[in-house]
């Protein structure tokens, strides 16, 4: 398959969340981090929503508030993105072709910001998490929200995701364990 040749390294995020909300931002704040590079699909939403609801609204404005600058980087397409962040005055890199590097460059130009001080939180390893440390930044992988809803192209990298995790646990098997890793295989 097409993982063999991949080394297990880069697909080992740097934790691992139950969700967005399970992140300890203020720590992050500490340690330099001034932009957050957000997954839309199953990372903030579900697939079959559109629209941020008051929760989660509340909570991307607190972390703005907290200073933090947050860019939503996603492989869907441009009217998804703009139907989600408008109304949250989000900047977006929509059709990031993750795990490539150029939507990484477009979200970091959008910010103003470097490598350093940026992280990604998403929930897929094939994507997000390979894309990001191809990249050379930090990232925080979540539990997908809900996974029964996701295209045939996600579900696919998921296959593909269990057979890496395998590669992990085989390679790594301190790392796999200190990040739970095993939940999601």
């Amino acid at each position: 398959m097409i993982q063999l040749g991949l080394k297990a390294r880069h697909f080992i995020p740097d934790a691992h969340y139950e969700s967005i909300y399970d992140i300890d931002f203020e720590t992050l704040g500490k340690d330099g981090v001034t932009t957050l590079l957000l997954d839309l699909d199953n990372t903030l939403i579900s697939y079959d929503d559109t629209l941020a609801g008051e929760e989660l609204s509340r909570f991307l404005a607190g972390l703005k508030e907290q200073g933090f600058k947050r860019v939503v980087i996603s492989n869907s397409r441009q009217r998804r993105l703009s139907t989600f962040c408008d109304p949250l005055a989000l900047d977006y890199v929509a059709f990031a072709k993750k795990p490539f590097r150029s939507g990484f460059k477009k979200a970091l130009s959008i910010a103003g910001s470097t490598k350093e001080e940026s992280v990604l939180i998403g929930d897929q390893l094939m994507t997000d998490v390979y894309g990001a440390k191809r990249f050379g930044i930090r990232v925080l992988l979540v539990k997908p929200i809900k996974k029964r809803t996701e295209k045939w192209y996600t579900r696919f990298n998921r296959r593909l995701e269990q057979k890496m995790l395998r590669k992990i646990e085989k390679k790594h098997p301190e790392r796999f364990r200190s990040l739970r890793l095993d939940d999601r295989a």
